[in-house]
């Protein structure tokens, strides 16, 4: 209400310019004569009966002589309210008693994002000021310059916000980086949100039927049920879903790949919800040795800082040039290997002899640098022993290949032991990287999905997860590998990974990361919102748009927990090994007592 003897200012004089009946409609405000106004940034006093949010879009124009006028449109980033007469803080009482006048006056602060045609002048103080809608909100934030637009979420003001697609897939950026603290940004539910805009919106065109998604889930199984319909799904989500041109639904073509449970002879993926649909994924010890794996077995960053790195590459060469197949192992040295225990010993066996030592690791190697790598390998057996096998059908399809796989793999990490999720993430990127590269072109795109990658990629120290890393950055745009990369702090992210994504996307944050320069994207004002953002709530930058926008993305129409799961299509409830053997029983497990609910 306002307070009695005070006075708001008319904004429906008579002093109207031809640009004022235009059809934005009635002006939201003026721009202020008691600030400063530049072509980059203004503020705009409110009229009455308006107001002005965070977000919102808004335009002016400013004549000039002898030339078309300047449309000057941006995207308010501060708002205040202020006592006009007040001098002193106690005044405050006074005038809400109504014993002295004042006004209430709003002011918004705008930010420029489009200056059209780019004369770059202030607007005048008093000009009228719109908020912008329809064609000219798409102007404003340059979505009609965006051939291909993919959907993201609607903004502030619920109206869809889109991603150029030329940023995302190659054509003239790639890669996408996700910060904020885990549980509360929904980094992973918003990266599995624009994999499903891109493949269900048609912005590719016959690009995505073709093109892949390769999601590593490192927390528990929520990403296993991709391919089931949301049983929480209502009619405000397929709304909100069909907002945004989407059809609300689950994923249609998904695989899943979990690894053998530790001690099971028989390499049943060792997953608990979801018991079809999944195949194990493993690789023998003839491929371990062939494929030159090793060096992901000391995959953390400060291996690379330690000495017997030396003796990793020797003893690697040696099993690549003398290991042959033999009965689902390996012939070495004249013995027979047929698991990773064993071999990890032989290779310890070897190291440990003088008369064999100089041939697996050079005679420049000191004793004590073996023993390093000794025990660092003799550690490992425990953690890898279930993923580098010898006892399981070659023939069996057990690697992870997205080229022969669904549209979405799914690789579960989550029952893994960190050594071996590294593992697995170093040495499936590397593959896929590898056949790219023979491929030679960017089509068909995989999508890479990795959380934790302050993990994968440290911007400390150098590993070979790390190179595979660097080069999908670096080099993935023109092969088709697009990176969409999570982490709660990107401020301990290789920067070169940080730096070649051209889409950042800030969720929740944590204080401290907030005042990062990594952030430096963001306004001030955008980064004290950060600290208080609500799951859904995502401030996205792009290089089409100067101001990061802030947008909420629907609830997933897929499950994200087996309690929300629907029943799943038909093509997936099979795996690869049941599609090849009708009797093979993937899970090993009645589901009569379970709630599962497919």
């Amino acid at each position: 209400m306002q307070p009695v003897g005070t006075t708001q200012p008319d904004f429906s004089d008579q002093d109207i310019t031809v640009s004022d009946t235009t059809p934005e409609g009635t002006p939201v405000g003026r721009v202020l004569g008691t600030a400063d106004a530049t072509p980059l940034q203004f503020w705009t006093a409110v009229g009455p009966g308006s107001y002005l949010q965070l977000d919102d879009v808004v335009v002016t124009r400013r004549e000039l002589p002898g030339a078309e006028p300047v449309t000057i449109a941006g995207v308010v980033t501060q708002v205040r309210a202020r006592h006009e007469g007040a001098q002193f803080d106690s005044d405050v009482f006074a005038i809400a008693d109504g014993t002295l006048p004042a006004q209430v006056q709003e002011a918004a602060e705008v930010t420029a994002t489009r200056v059209d045609p780019e004369i770059y002048v202030p607007p005048e103080p008093g000009a009228p000021v719109w908020r912008a809608e329809g064609d000219a909100r798409a102007r404003a934030l340059h979505f009609d310059r965006m051939e291909r637009r993919i959907p993201m979420g609607t903004g502030r003001d619920g109206v869809p916000v889109y991603l150029n697609a030329d940023f995302l897939d190659g054509q003239r950026g790639a890669h996408v980086s996700i910060s904020g603290i885990s549980g509360v940004a929904t980094k992973t539910s918003f990266a599995t949100f624009l994999l499903y805009s891109v493949f269900r919106s048609g912005t590719l065109g016959g690009d995505a039927v073709n093109a892949k998604a390769l999601i590593f889930n490192v927390k528990g199984e929520d990403l296993l049920f991709l391919d089931h319909p949301n049983v929480r799904l209502d009619e405000a989500t397929t709304a909100a879903y069909a907002k945004l041109g989407l059809p609300a639904g689950a994923f249609p073509d998904v695989r899943v790949y979990a690894p053998p449970r530790a001690g099971d002879a028989s390499g049943t993926p060792d997953v608990t919800s979801r018991l079809t649909g999944v195949d194990s994924f493993y690789w023998t010890v003839a491929e371990f040795c062939d494929q030159r794996l090793l060096p992901y077995v000391f995959a953390d960053a400060d291996d690379e800082r330690q000495q017997y790195t030396m003796v990793v590459h020797a003893v690697t060469a040696y099993l690549h040039r003398h290991a042959q197949p033999a009965d689902g192992g390996i012939s070495l040295d004249g013995r027979r290997v047929h698991s990773y225990p064993d071999l990890v010993d032989h290779i310890v066996d070897q190291l440990g002899d003088e008369e064999t030592r100089a041939a697996w690791a050079g005679s420049a190697v000191g004793m004590g640098t073996v023993n390093a790598f000794a025990r660092r390998l003799i550690s490992s057996k425990r953690d890898l022993a279930r993923l580098i096998r010898g006892d399981l059908a070659t023939r069996r399809p057990h690697q992870i290949n997205t080229a022969e796989s669904a549209q979405v793999t799914v690789v579960d990490l989550h029952n893994l032991p960190d050594r071996a999720q590294r593992f697995v993430v170093g040495v499936t990127l590397k593959g896929e990287f590898e056949r790219k590269e023979r491929a030679g072109t960017a089509k068909p795109l995989l999508f890479v999905v990795l959380d934790e990658l302050n993990k994968y990629a440290p911007r400390d120290g150098s590993s070979p997860i790390k190179e595979v890393l660097l080069d999908i950055a670096e080099r993935g745009r023109s092969l088709g590998v697009i990176l969409i990369g999570a982490q709660q702090t990107a401020s301990e992210v290789e920067r070169r990974i940080v730096t070649n994504s051209a889409v950042r996307v800030v969720g929740r944050l944590d204080p401290a990361e907030a005042s990062r320069p990594e952030y430096g994207f963001l306004p001030a004002v955008q980064r004290q919102r950060v600290l208080l953002a609500k799951p859904g709530t995502m401030f996205v930058n792009q290089p089409d748009i100067p101001v990061p926008l802030c947008l909420e993305f629907p609830f997933p129409a897929w499950a994200t927990r087996s309690s929300e799961a629907g029943d799943a299509p038909s093509g997936t409830l099979r795996s690869i090994v049941q599609a090849a053997d009708p009797f093979a029983v993937v899970g090993g497990r009645s589901t009569a007592d379970d709630d599962i609910p497919f």
